[in-house]
């Protein structure tokens, strides 16, 4: 009896040898490793403020990019196919939007440095974890602050701000201020409207 249970409890669920070996189509598969090239030789040394110049490669391969915006030199941008971000937003230095997913952003949004997009898992109730690619979608206004984590699936509501180093698990609602891990809500966004101060304002760096 005693045996038994060690056996049970030794017993391994995740077989990983039956995972697909190619999960993307030999189509992706040759487009990633062209954008590859293309994001080693033409994206990361290009200066800091040729944001036209990354827009220009991105658009090349499938992004739907509206201007002006920026994408910063140092941001990684899985499939540029599946993102689309726009006008007056930025992704700042060192993000990571892995978008085996469609990754859409709107309006006048900040993803800070260091963010993490993570439009891709694995479905870990089968035995052969298989690729679920869900999208995630950020709304105008909202700003993603440093080294924050958006899980797959999520949708940001506009006008929301999720602090630093925050792991974003669920939907945010509109107007509001979450963080923590997993992020919560802790107050509602305070938006005094400021007369005079123009709304479109090209971000720095473009």
């Amino acid at each position: 009896m005693h045996e038994s249970s060690l056996k049970r409890q030794h017993t391994i669920f995740q077989q990983l040898n039956q995972t697909a070996t190619y999960p993307y189509s030999l189509g992706e598969y040759c487009r990633r490793l062209a954008w590859e090239w293309v994001q080693r030789l033409m994206i990361r040394p290009s200066p800091r403020r040729a944001g036209y110049w990354r827009a220009f490669w991105l658009r090349r391969f499938g992004a739907h990019i509206e201007t002006p915006g920026g994408i910063r030199p140092t941001a990684k941008i899985l499939f540029p196919w599946l993102l689309a971000m726009g006008r007056y937003s930025l992704i700042g230095d060192g993000v990571t939007v892995y978008n085996l997913g469609p990754v859409r952003i709107g309006h006048h949004t900040v993803v800070s440095q260091d963010a993490y997009l993570c439009a891709g898992t694995h479905d870990y109730t089968a035995a052969n974890m298989p690729l679920v690619r869900k999208p995630i979608t950020i709304g105008s206004g909202v700003w993603i602050c440093a080294a924050a984590f958006i899980g797959p699936g999520v949708t940001i509501g506009d006008n929301s701000v999720v602090g630093a180093r925050a792991v974003v698990v669920q939907d945010v609602p509109a107007g509001v201020v979450v963080a923590g891990n997993p992020a919560r809500i802790i107050k509602k966004r305070p938006m005094a409207v400021r007369v005079g101060v123009a709304s479109g304002t090209t971000p720095a760096g473009t």
